[in-house]
Protein backbone atom coordinates (compact mmCIF):
# COMPACT_ATOMS: atom_id res chain seq x y z
CA UNK A 1 0.00 0.00 0.00
CA UNK A 2 1.07 3.30 -0.27
CA UNK A 3 2.41 5.50 2.41
CA UNK A 4 -1.00 7.78 1.63
CA UNK A 5 -3.10 4.99 2.24
CA UNK A 6 -4.32 3.91 6.10
CA UNK A 7 -5.13 -0.06 6.48
CA UNK A 8 -7.58 -0.96 8.99
CA UNK A 9 -7.59 -4.21 11.01
CA UNK A 10 -10.92 -4.79 8.73
CA UNK A 11 -8.89 -4.11 5.62
CA UNK A 12 -5.91 -6.38 6.74
CA UNK A 13 -8.33 -8.94 7.39
CA UNK A 14 -10.31 -8.95 4.27
CA UNK A 15 -6.87 -8.75 2.22
CA UNK A 16 -5.27 -12.10 4.29
CA UNK A 17 -8.68 -13.95 3.82
CA UNK A 18 -7.88 -13.74 0.00
CA UNK A 19 -4.56 -14.87 0.08
CA UNK A 20 -5.84 -17.98 2.24
CA UNK A 21 -8.25 -19.12 -0.23
CA UNK A 22 -5.74 -19.00 -2.63
CA UNK A 23 -3.24 -21.17 -0.88
CA UNK A 24 -6.35 -23.83 -0.17
CA UNK A 25 -7.19 -23.35 -4.38
CA UNK A 26 -3.62 -24.56 -4.33
CA UNK A 27 -3.38 -27.13 -2.17
CA UNK A 28 -1.37 -25.43 -0.04
CA UNK A 29 -1.28 -24.88 3.94
CA UNK A 30 -0.93 -20.73 4.50
CA UNK A 31 0.82 -19.88 7.47
CA UNK A 32 0.43 -16.52 8.98
CA UNK A 33 3.46 -15.39 10.64
CA UNK A 34 3.04 -12.19 12.56
CA UNK A 35 3.34 -9.75 13.67
CA UNK A 36 0.45 -7.01 14.60
CA UNK A 37 -1.71 -9.23 17.50
CA UNK A 38 -4.91 -7.28 16.58
CA UNK A 39 -4.91 -8.01 12.97
CA UNK A 40 -4.34 -11.81 13.56
CA UNK A 41 -7.26 -11.56 16.52
CA UNK A 42 -9.39 -10.26 13.94
CA UNK A 43 -8.73 -12.43 11.10
CA UNK A 44 -8.96 -15.66 13.80
CA UNK A 45 -11.75 -14.44 15.90
CA UNK A 46 -13.70 -12.00 14.05
CA UNK A 47 -14.42 -8.31 13.70
CA UNK A 48 -17.27 -6.18 14.55
CA UNK A 49 -17.91 -4.88 10.97
CA UNK A 50 -17.81 -0.58 11.13
CA UNK A 51 -19.76 1.06 7.85
CA UNK A 52 -17.27 2.78 5.42
CA UNK A 53 -16.65 5.94 6.84
CA UNK A 54 -16.02 9.31 4.59
CA UNK A 55 -12.52 9.83 4.33
CA UNK A 56 -13.81 13.45 4.78
CA UNK A 57 -14.55 12.65 8.26
CA UNK A 58 -11.15 11.48 8.87
CA UNK A 59 -9.97 14.80 7.49
CA UNK A 60 -11.99 16.82 9.55
CA UNK A 61 -10.40 15.02 12.55
CA UNK A 62 -6.93 15.17 12.05
CA UNK A 63 -6.74 18.46 11.28
CA UNK A 64 -8.74 19.23 14.51
CA UNK A 65 -6.22 16.96 16.37
CA UNK A 66 -3.35 19.00 14.70
CA UNK A 67 -4.83 22.22 15.79
CA UNK A 68 -5.71 21.09 19.19
CA UNK A 69 -3.00 18.28 20.44
CA UNK A 70 -4.33 15.73 22.51
CA UNK A 71 -5.04 16.64 25.61
CA UNK A 72 -8.02 19.35 24.26
CA UNK A 73 -8.61 16.97 21.21
CA UNK A 74 -9.10 14.44 23.88
CA UNK A 75 -11.72 16.59 26.26
CA UNK A 76 -13.89 17.11 22.53
CA UNK A 77 -13.95 13.66 21.89
CA UNK A 78 -15.43 13.56 25.50
CA UNK A 79 -17.82 15.94 24.44
CA UNK A 80 -18.94 14.02 21.57
CA UNK A 81 -18.50 10.23 22.73
CA UNK A 82 -17.96 9.68 26.06
CA UNK A 83 -17.90 6.09 26.17
CA UNK A 84 -15.01 5.99 23.87
CA UNK A 85 -13.09 8.63 25.58
CA UNK A 86 -13.15 6.82 28.38
CA UNK A 87 -11.61 3.89 26.83
CA UNK A 88 -8.91 5.43 25.03
CA UNK A 89 -5.73 6.91 26.21
CA UNK A 90 -5.57 10.89 25.61
CA UNK A 91 -1.98 9.96 24.01
CA UNK A 92 -3.67 7.53 21.19
CA UNK A 93 -4.16 9.95 18.57
CA UNK A 94 -4.45 7.57 15.80
CA UNK A 95 -7.42 5.65 17.70
CA UNK A 96 -8.95 9.04 18.94
CA UNK A 97 -9.07 9.95 15.52
CA UNK A 98 -10.55 6.81 14.66
CA UNK A 99 -13.48 7.28 17.59
CA UNK A 100 -13.71 10.79 16.14
CA UNK A 101 -14.61 9.94 12.65
CA UNK A 102 -16.77 6.99 13.28
CA UNK A 103 -19.12 9.48 15.76
CA UNK A 104 -19.06 12.10 12.52
CA UNK A 105 -19.80 9.43 10.19
CA UNK A 106 -22.52 7.30 11.56
CA UNK A 107 -24.19 8.86 14.38
CA UNK A 108 -22.87 6.56 16.92
CA UNK A 109 -19.91 5.48 19.31
CA UNK A 110 -17.30 2.97 18.21
CA UNK A 111 -18.27 1.19 21.35
CA UNK A 112 -21.53 0.93 19.51
CA UNK A 113 -20.23 -1.27 16.43
CA UNK A 114 -17.35 -2.72 18.37
CA UNK A 115 -20.39 -5.09 20.32
CA UNK A 116 -22.26 -5.51 17.50
CA UNK A 117 -21.88 -9.71 16.79
CA UNK A 118 -18.51 -10.14 15.22
CA UNK A 119 -18.48 -11.86 11.54
CA UNK A 120 -15.98 -14.35 12.16
CA UNK A 121 -13.97 -16.73 9.69
CA UNK A 122 -15.38 -19.79 7.47
CA UNK A 123 -17.24 -21.83 10.03
CA UNK A 124 -14.25 -24.98 9.08
CA UNK A 125 -10.82 -23.11 8.87
CA UNK A 126 -8.91 -24.30 11.92
CA UNK A 127 -5.94 -22.55 13.29
CA UNK A 128 -3.22 -23.71 15.25
CA UNK A 129 -1.25 -20.95 16.91
CA UNK A 130 2.21 -21.01 17.83
CA UNK A 131 3.77 -18.31 19.77
CA UNK A 132 7.75 -17.71 19.76
CA UNK A 133 9.66 -16.91 23.22
CA UNK A 134 13.18 -17.10 22.54
CA UNK A 135 15.87 -15.94 25.65
CA UNK A 136 15.31 -12.14 26.06
CA UNK A 137 18.79 -11.31 25.23
CA UNK A 138 19.15 -13.12 22.06
CA UNK A 139 15.69 -11.76 20.97
CA UNK A 140 17.03 -8.67 21.72
CA UNK A 141 20.71 -9.60 20.26
CA UNK A 142 18.36 -9.94 17.36
CA UNK A 143 16.27 -6.79 17.37
CA UNK A 144 19.84 -4.82 17.36
CA UNK A 145 20.97 -7.24 14.27
CA UNK A 146 17.80 -7.00 12.23
CA UNK A 147 17.99 -3.07 12.46
CA UNK A 148 21.61 -2.88 11.82
CA UNK A 149 20.75 -5.30 8.62
CA UNK A 150 17.93 -2.75 7.78
CA UNK A 151 20.31 0.35 7.54
CA UNK A 152 22.81 -1.48 5.42
CA UNK A 153 19.81 -2.13 2.88
CA UNK A 154 17.76 0.91 1.87
CA UNK A 155 15.97 1.96 5.35
CA UNK A 156 17.64 5.16 5.19
CA UNK A 157 16.82 5.70 1.82
CA UNK A 158 13.35 4.91 2.89
CA UNK A 159 13.16 7.14 5.06
CA UNK A 160 14.82 9.87 3.01
CA UNK A 161 12.12 9.40 0.61
CA UNK A 162 9.24 9.83 2.92
CA UNK A 163 10.66 12.42 4.45
CA UNK A 164 10.39 14.36 1.24
CA UNK A 165 7.05 13.65 0.29
CA UNK A 166 5.97 15.33 3.81
CA UNK A 167 7.97 17.98 3.09
CA UNK A 168 6.12 18.27 0.01
CA UNK A 169 2.87 17.83 1.37
CA UNK A 170 1.78 14.52 -0.19
CA UNK A 171 2.09 12.67 3.26
CA UNK A 172 0.44 13.95 6.12
CA UNK A 173 3.48 14.73 8.54
CA UNK A 174 1.31 12.55 11.36
CA UNK A 175 0.81 9.60 8.78
CA UNK A 176 0.71 6.01 10.57
CA UNK A 177 3.67 5.05 8.43
CA UNK A 178 5.65 8.20 10.56
CA UNK A 179 5.19 5.59 13.28
CA UNK A 180 7.49 2.50 11.90
CA UNK A 181 10.22 1.49 14.40
CA UNK A 182 13.12 3.97 13.30
CA UNK A 183 11.48 6.37 11.08
CA UNK A 184 11.42 8.97 13.87
CA UNK A 185 15.12 9.19 15.07
CA UNK A 186 16.51 7.77 11.64
CA UNK A 187 14.76 11.33 10.30
CA UNK A 188 16.38 13.24 12.90
CA UNK A 189 19.66 12.02 12.23
CA UNK A 190 19.04 12.86 8.13
CA UNK A 191 17.66 16.56 9.69
CA UNK A 192 21.34 17.06 11.21
CA UNK A 193 19.26 17.02 14.72
CA UNK A 194 20.43 13.72 15.85
CA UNK A 195 23.96 12.08 15.04
CA UNK A 196 23.63 8.74 13.68
CA UNK A 197 24.86 6.81 16.77
CA UNK A 198 22.26 8.08 18.57
CA UNK A 199 19.59 7.63 16.06
CA UNK A 200 20.62 3.99 15.73
CA UNK A 201 20.62 3.54 19.54
CA UNK A 202 17.04 5.05 20.00
CA UNK A 203 15.64 3.31 17.00
CA UNK A 204 17.31 -0.16 18.11
CA UNK A 205 15.29 0.66 22.12
CA UNK A 206 12.32 1.32 20.53
CA UNK A 207 12.16 -2.31 18.13
CA UNK A 208 13.20 -4.12 21.72
CA UNK A 209 10.54 -1.90 23.65
CA UNK A 210 7.77 -3.76 20.95
CA UNK A 211 9.34 -7.00 20.91
CA UNK A 212 8.37 -6.57 24.66
CA UNK A 213 4.62 -5.25 23.81
CA UNK A 214 4.35 -7.92 21.52
CA UNK A 215 5.08 -10.57 23.94
CA UNK A 216 3.46 -9.03 26.68
CA UNK A 217 0.02 -8.80 24.38
CA UNK A 218 0.57 -12.82 23.31
CA UNK A 219 0.83 -14.14 26.32
CA UNK A 220 -2.76 -12.16 27.13
CA UNK A 221 -4.28 -12.31 24.42
CA UNK A 222 -3.52 -15.19 22.06
CA UNK A 223 -3.69 -19.32 23.55
CA UNK A 224 -1.09 -21.11 21.76
CA UNK A 225 -0.66 -24.54 21.47
CA UNK A 226 2.62 -24.44 21.58
CA UNK A 227 5.29 -22.55 22.65
CA UNK A 228 8.60 -22.48 20.81
CA UNK A 229 11.56 -21.34 23.27
CA UNK A 230 14.41 -22.55 21.09
CA UNK A 231 15.05 -21.06 17.76
CA UNK A 232 17.78 -21.63 15.34
CA UNK A 233 19.09 -18.48 14.01
CA UNK A 234 21.57 -17.49 11.81
CA UNK A 235 22.97 -14.03 11.72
Amino acid sequence: MDVTERCSAQQWRDMARTEIEKAFAANKRPVIVGGTGLYLKALMQGLSEVPEIDPEFRERGNALQRELGNPAFHAELQKLDPIMAERLNPNDTQRLIRAYEVFLGTGRSLAYWQESPRMGPPDDWRFTVMIATPDRAELHRRCNARFDIMTQTGAMEEVEALSARIDRGEVPADAPITHALGYTPLAAYLRGTMTLEDALFQAKAETRQYAKRQDTWFRNQMKPAATIEEIRFVP
